[in-house]
């Protein structure tokens, strides 16, 4: 694939998370809401958590295993994702600027996101460049989870400030964030970038998404009180997920 179209790709795939954010725009009756926030936000914690289990973590895990010895190899996956679970807990404490949990959900969700498909960016442009067919299958795998992630900035975002547009810039920003890693490896990082350093990366990035949905986003989701929203919520993330992971 040329360097162009490889560059295209990773741009789609990262714009795709803004699909997600259109989701605000659908008008939803004021005694659905609660129920509407408890669905996305269910449906969040199923995309972010089966990614980090299904993908993040194996690969991280035996690229990492395979490049080192078993101990360092073993400290080197847990420092890595215990990272990313202080970043959650660091970031929270310092977001007390403002007391809306559900803005602050959006905001570290944003966060989370651009740590995130920065890396997914450069691998699916390098994949691009080696394989247009890998290509194509890694941002169209991308693209089925980065709509629901979407989804998980711009809801708490818009339903905390009532403005389309607050929730909108944090969630194109985040969906940029993946043709910026492609654009970078492109002209900077090409012949340094190693499967190790992007492993070390998606490993702290599921430490942050794993934390950010049992510690900050399951108990929003419980505080509204519509457990059948939550269930439905989780049931359909993860069949997202067996279908990005199982099927494409």
């Amino acid at each position: 694939m040329s360097v162009v179209n490889a560059l295209l790709v990773s741009f789609l795939a990262g714009m795709s998370t803004l699909l997600g954010g259109i989701i605000i725009f659908f008008k939803i009756k004021k005694d659905k809401i609660n129920k509407f926030i408890t669905f996305c936000l269910s449906f969040s914690i199923a995309i972010m958590i089966g990614v980090s289990i299904t993908d993040l973590i194996p690969s991280s895990f035996f690229t990492i295993l395979f490049n080192y010895n078993t101990i360092p190899a073993y400290l080197i996956i847990f420092l890595s994702f215990i990272i990313g679970v202080i970043i959650v807990l660091f970031l929270n404490k310092v977001m007390n600027f403002n007391n809306d949990t559900l803005y602050k959900l959006g905001i570290l969700s944003m966060i989370a996101l651009i740590i995130h498909n920065f890396p997914e960016g450069i691998a699916t442009f390098i994949g691009s460049i080696q394989d247009k067919s890998l290509g194509l299958k890694l941002s169209l795998a991308i693209m089925m989870h980065n709509i629901p992630e979407g989804i998980s900035i711009a809801v708490p975002i818009y339903y905390a400030t009532g403005s389309k547009k607050k929730a909108i810039v944090p969630t194109l920003i985040s969906g940029l964030a993946e043709p910026l890693g492609a654009l970078l490896a492109l002209i900077f990082l090409k012949n340094y970038i190693t499967p190790v350093m992007i492993s070390i990366t998606l490993l702290l990035v599921a430490g942050i998404m794993i934390t950010l949905s049992i510690n900050e986003m399951l108990p929003k989701a419980t505080s509204y009180k519509e457990d059948k929203y939550i269930y439905l919520g989780l049931f359909m993330g993860f069949i997202i997920i067996f279908i990005n992971h199982f099927l494409l």
